[in-house]
Protein backbone atom coordinates (compact mmCIF):
# COMPACT_ATOMS: atom_id res chain seq x y z
CA UNK A 1 0.00 0.00 0.00
CA UNK A 2 1.45 3.12 -0.93
CA UNK A 3 1.77 5.70 1.83
CA UNK A 4 -0.68 8.11 0.65
CA UNK A 5 -3.18 5.42 0.57
CA UNK A 6 -2.37 4.71 4.26
CA UNK A 7 -2.11 8.84 4.86
CA UNK A 8 -4.49 10.26 2.56
CA UNK A 9 -5.08 13.47 5.45
CA UNK A 10 -1.35 13.80 6.06
CA UNK A 11 -0.79 13.63 2.52
CA UNK A 12 -3.56 16.38 1.84
CA UNK A 13 -2.58 18.90 4.63
CA UNK A 14 1.35 19.05 3.60
CA UNK A 15 0.69 19.05 -0.35
CA UNK A 16 -1.82 22.00 -0.14
CA UNK A 17 -1.81 23.73 3.12
CA UNK A 18 2.23 23.28 4.02
CA UNK A 19 2.77 22.86 0.40
CA UNK A 20 5.07 24.98 -2.28
CA UNK A 21 2.27 28.01 -2.24
CA UNK A 22 2.20 27.31 1.67
CA UNK A 23 2.05 31.35 1.84
CA UNK A 24 -1.75 31.53 0.42
CA UNK A 25 -3.06 30.32 3.61
CA UNK A 26 -0.42 31.87 6.12
CA UNK A 27 2.75 32.40 7.50
CA UNK A 28 3.06 30.41 10.37
CA UNK A 29 2.33 27.12 11.45
CA UNK A 30 -0.95 28.78 13.32
CA UNK A 31 -1.87 30.74 10.69
CA UNK A 32 -2.22 27.49 8.53
CA UNK A 33 -3.50 25.60 10.59
CA UNK A 34 -6.48 27.68 11.20
CA UNK A 35 -7.40 28.05 7.61
CA UNK A 36 -7.09 24.27 7.51
CA UNK A 37 -9.46 24.09 10.79
CA UNK A 38 -11.71 26.33 8.82
CA UNK A 39 -11.45 25.05 4.97
CA UNK A 40 -11.32 21.25 5.41
CA UNK A 41 -13.62 19.56 8.21
CA UNK A 42 -13.73 16.35 6.09
CA UNK A 43 -10.00 15.60 7.01
CA UNK A 44 -9.26 17.13 10.58
CA UNK A 45 -10.39 14.04 12.52
CA UNK A 46 -8.80 11.89 9.99
CA UNK A 47 -5.66 13.55 10.31
CA UNK A 48 -5.19 13.48 14.23
CA UNK A 49 -5.49 9.92 13.55
CA UNK A 50 -2.65 9.88 11.07
CA UNK A 51 -0.47 11.79 12.79
CA UNK A 52 -0.40 9.69 15.73
CA UNK A 53 -0.15 6.68 14.06
CA UNK A 54 2.74 7.63 11.85
CA UNK A 55 4.34 8.91 15.19
CA UNK A 56 4.07 5.92 16.38
CA UNK A 57 5.26 3.76 13.48
CA UNK A 58 8.67 6.25 14.05
CA UNK A 59 9.25 6.43 17.77
CA UNK A 60 12.97 7.61 17.33
CA UNK A 61 13.33 10.92 16.43
CA UNK A 62 15.87 10.28 13.62
CA UNK A 63 13.74 7.72 12.39
CA UNK A 64 10.90 10.23 12.74
CA UNK A 65 12.75 13.21 10.67
CA UNK A 66 14.01 10.77 8.09
CA UNK A 67 10.17 9.61 7.16
CA UNK A 68 8.29 12.79 7.12
CA UNK A 69 11.47 14.20 4.64
CA UNK A 70 11.29 11.54 2.74
CA UNK A 71 7.31 11.45 1.92
CA UNK A 72 5.73 15.08 3.48
CA UNK A 73 8.42 17.62 3.31
CA UNK A 74 6.82 20.03 0.70
CA UNK A 75 7.61 24.11 0.56
CA UNK A 76 7.06 25.30 4.21
CA UNK A 77 10.50 24.95 6.14
CA UNK A 78 9.51 24.86 9.85
CA UNK A 79 12.89 25.05 11.02
CA UNK A 80 13.49 28.09 10.26
CA UNK A 81 10.83 29.02 13.41
CA UNK A 82 12.60 26.43 15.65
CA UNK A 83 10.76 23.49 14.79
CA UNK A 84 12.02 20.53 14.73
CA UNK A 85 10.21 17.33 12.89
CA UNK A 86 8.68 16.31 16.24
CA UNK A 87 7.88 19.26 17.65
CA UNK A 88 6.34 20.53 14.30
CA UNK A 89 3.68 17.63 14.67
CA UNK A 90 3.24 18.29 17.90
CA UNK A 91 2.23 22.03 17.23
CA UNK A 92 0.01 20.72 14.22
CA UNK A 93 -1.95 17.99 16.54
CA UNK A 94 -2.58 20.85 19.21
CA UNK A 95 -3.63 23.25 17.00
CA UNK A 96 -5.92 20.73 15.63
CA UNK A 97 -7.24 19.99 19.00
CA UNK A 98 -8.45 23.35 20.19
Amino acid sequence: MDLSERYPAMEHIFTTYFGQDFDLFGNTVPEIIASYKRNESYWHRNLIRELASFRSEHPNENDLEAAFQKWFRRGFRYEVDGYTTASFLDEIQRLLSE
